[in-house]
């Protein structure tokens, strides 16, 4: 799918194309969305480049994400998707800037563009460049980390609170529920922390490349705080990690020790009840006088007995939640 936004008045405003139309000269974001062999070829026509495939967009040395061609500068970045799902994913996300146009080459739909979408067409900037849309994306990306890593601060303080103070917690999960939910905490942590170290190296690269570009002092003190924004979110995803990793071994050393209490329990139980087992199994209680063995239903008795025997044991393990 190929989005065109061109500037109206107060507003990005997107426009659509029919098939085989040309794109806008006026264009200032064009945004490819798993584009089709034909919009490959007609924003390559219009600004000169070469839209890298979906396999080059996929490549983790740095010469293959964020380098100069013909003129034009391709960063691309690894963004996290669907975050809000029990699935979240990260995804490749080329940006090219040449021209003072800005594509964008995606196969999934990070918030951030949506987000921007809608921001730039309530109001955008009189003289809206790609260079501006680009710092409008990554500001939006940065936001959107940090409030990712927000959900799941609060999110681990919860499991904490449940390890530790489970009295205190109305409906206490399982340990099995806990550690999924640590688990599922722990691979959203490094998918975000892998996205902002995706994002740091490309803010590099533009603070570099700015210079080359001539770009206002404004923008160039927007990159610095972004870049320290990377930083200080990366150290809190760190953090994050360090923490989860905790509670993962104290949730460990929690069912160890309660393990251990009903191992204490059996061996105590087994103590008990060792010397009647040693006495009945030397007298074999073959006595001459027994009062059982006279009653009428005292075969089907037994039997009750017995299976109450196993399954009293068991109720009651169920009832402690051992099993």
């Amino acid at each position: 799918m190929l989005s065109v936004y061109v500037p109206r008045g107060a507003t990005l405003e997107r426009v659509s194309l029919e098939s085989g139309e040309a794109v806008p000269e006026e264009a200032v974001w064009i945004d490819l969305v798993s584009p089709t062999v034909q919009e490959d070829k007609l924003v390559e026509h219009l600004l000169g480049i070469a839209v890298p495939t979906r396999e080059e967009m996929q490549e983790i040395e740095v010469s293959s994400r964020l380098y100069v061609e013909n003129g034009a500068r391709y960063m691309t970045a690894t963004l996290m998707c669907q975050s809000d799902t029990p699935a979240p994913k990260t995804t490749p996300v080329t940006f090219i800037l040449a021209s003072h146009r800005l594509a964008t080459v995606r196969y999934d739909d990070p918030r951030p563009f949506a987000i921007v979408e809608h921001k730039l067409a309530r109001a955008c900037p009189p003289k809206v460049t790609g260079e501006s849309v680009l710092m409008d994306l990554l500001d939006a990306i940065i936001d959107r980390s940090a409030d990712i890593l927000e959900r799941v601060s609060a999110e681990v303080d919860q499991v904490s609170h449940s390890i530790f103070e489970p009295e205190q917690t109305a409906s206490p999960p399982t340990h099995n529920d806990t550690l999924k939910a640590l688990g599922r905490k722990g691979d959203l942590t490094s998918k975000v922390r892998e996205a902002q170290v995706s994002i740091g190296r490309l803010l590099s690269f533009l603070a570099n490349e700015a210079e080359t570009m001539r770009w206002a002092k404004d923008a160039k003190l927007q990159l610095q705080s972004m870049q320290r924004d990377i930083i200080s979110l990366s150290d809190h995803a760190t953090y994050l990690t360090n923490k989860i990793t905790f509670l993962l071994d104290a949730m460990l050393g929690v069912v160890n020790i309660q393990q251990n209490n009903i191992i204490k329990l059996f061996s105590v139980m087994a103590v008990i009840f060792m010397p009647p087992t040693l006495i009945a199994s030397i007298y074999g209680m073959n006595f001459k006088h027994m009062p059982e063995l006279e009653e009428y239903f005292g075969y089907p008795l037994v039997l009750a007995a017995m299976a109450m025997a196993a399954i009293g044991p068991l109720l009651f393990f169920k009832w402690k939640k051992w099993l």
